[in-house]
């Protein structure tokens, strides 16, 4: 359980960190091949393109998690706080659709591309890794909606209508 426990507060942030660190040393190893030995890496920009892709659709699910969203504070206020807690269980709840419609035509998109065997142009990789980011980001987006709405109902069963940050 306490590795249950750990994956769900720091999943997406480590995978995050990870990425990011692969991207900084990458670029930076390119950039001294490139000034220092005059030697330039073929395949680095497109592996840093890749991972940056994985970046993009992993921190989806870390924004839901973290309830990071565009927002109007002002809106926000208007709303008593237990009105602002059904109304954000709604919204989890479309998200929570929304994800998983998304997730479905994401493994679509990735079976198309197995069934493909299209390779990457410099390091020869199947394209399907690559497209295999969009599944695994609204995969992760689809649960993290759907934690939020039980957390939510949560809230709505026990009376807790504190808004997100108040607490």
């Amino acid at each position: 359980m306490k590795i249950l426990k750990w994956l769900d507060d720091n999943f997406e942030e480590t995978l995050l960190i990870i990425l990011l660190v692969c991207i900084t040393c990458l670029m930076g190893i390119q950039v001294f091949c490139r000034y220092i030995l005059n030697n330039s890496l073929t395949w680095s920009e497109e592996l840093t393109r890749y991972l940056f892709i994985y970046m993009c659709f992993i921190s989806i699910s870390y924004c839901i998690k973290k309830w990071i969203s565009i927002k109007i504070d002002q809106f926000i206020n208007l709303f008593s706080n237990k009105s602002y807690v059904f109304l954000q269980l709604i919204l989890n709840i479309i998200l929570f659709v929304f994800f998983l419609y998304l997730s479905v035509h994401a493994y679509v998109f990735l079976i198309q591309s197995i069934q493909s065997d299209q390779l990457s142009p410099a390091l020869q990789l199947p394209m399907y890794y690559v497209q295999f980011a969009p599944l695994l980001g609204f995969g992760l987006a689809t649960i993290r909606s759907f934690q939020q709405v039980v957390l939510e109902m949560h809230n709505i069963l026990n009376k807790k209508w504190v808004k997100e940050g108040a607490e």
